[in-house]
């Protein structure tokens, strides 16, 4: 397979991809944006924890 083939062939598989995509509602935003934020807080805290105990014991 050449080179300029499977470049081809990846473009084909990427506008395909491309035209089954659709913009999310409202709710759908809302909704991953929130899971988003509490997985950010979650990562937050558990990061200050650890920076806490490290601090505590060493």
């Amino acid at each position: 397979m050449t080179i300029i083939s499977s470049t081809k062939s990846f473009f084909v598989k990427c506008r395909r991809v491309w035209h089954s995509l659709k913009k999310p509602t409202r709710k759908e935003f809302e909704q991953i944006t929130k899971v988003s934020a509490i997985g950010i807080l979650i990562l937050g805290i558990l990061g200050f924890l650890v920076s806490i105990v490290m601090k505590l014991f060493v």
